[in-house]
């Protein structure tokens, strides 16, 4: 059944009226009538099954049929900080993100990007990397639709870093250390608890610079290993967040 998000204030009621490009995708791609179910999901995580009362030009109404007693969302928080790609690449970041239960894309300015976002760059880019976002969402059936910060310094980052609970970086030397050594990241996984928040840098092509292994260490960050082999900037992050929900969700439950 089709997923769409609204703000509170689009609540009234029982009644919920939704506006914009959901309209036309109600009406003309999923060709939805009077009579028709969706589900709601509100702002604050809550969802509806809701049926649909009337469709116009400009605006769609449908009647709360229920609430329902459900979250997708991973029992930790995850926030990937990423260092920018060439291309489109951070797209793909953001749309396997969201499908594996990201909860904030920290773009950041890393010594070796090549691509450079400044501030007017990154704000012609914000409304397709939050389009791409919402429909992820929407097609993975998530309760929440995963936020998307401002680009970032290091610096920056770091300082951000302070409100979190666990804060990593996957730093390619880690995997190329001797044979039979495990990774960090087993243990720290071991370790999460619900409503823990995370954060994961991970760095562009070319990976994080020594200079920024340095800085990221003294803030206390933990440097780990995302397997033996080399990832492409764009498979990392989804790499530890497979492996989280895996073992949050999955290992967990089965134990």
């Amino acid at each position: 059944m089709q997923r769409y998000f609204i703000s509170k204030e689009q609540v009234e009621d029982q009644t919920i009226k939704i506006t914009g490009e959901d309209v036309h995708h109600i009406a003309r791609v999923m060709r939805n009538k009077p009579g028709d179910e969706i589900i709601c999901n509100t702002d604050d995580g809550k969802s509806a099954l809701c049926k649909i009362e009337e469709i116009h030009e400009t605006e769609v109404q449908a009647v709360i049929e229920s609430w329902l007693d459900e979250s997708v969302e991973l029992p930790v928080e995850v926030s990937i900080a990423q260092g920018i790609p060439k291309g489109d690449k951070f797209e793909w970041i953001l749309q396997k993100g969201t499908e594996l239960g990201a909860a904030k894309f920290i773009p950041f300015a890393a010594d070796r990007s090549v691509a450079k976002w400044d501030e007017q760059k990154f704000h012609k880019k914000a409304k397709r990397f939050g389009k791409i976002i919402k429909e992820a969402s929407e097609q993975s059936h998530r309760n929440q639709i995963p936020e998307l910060l401002q680009v970032m310094q290091l610096k920056t980052l770091i300082k951000e870093s302070e409100t979190y609970h666990v804060k990593l970086f996957a730093y390619e030397e880690e995997a190329k250390g001797a044979e039979g050594n495990t990774s960090a990241f087993a243990s720290v996984l071991d370790n999460l608890s619900d409503h823990d928040r995370i954060l994961l840098v991970i760095g562009p092509e070319g990976g994080i610079s020594a200079e920024e292994a340095a800085s990221l260490k003294g803030a206390g960050f933990q440097q780990i290993r995302l397997g033996k082999r080399i990832l492409r900037t764009e498979t990392a992050a989804l790499y530890a967040l497979a492996s989280i929900s895996y073992h949050m969700e999955e290992l967990r439950n089965k134990n």
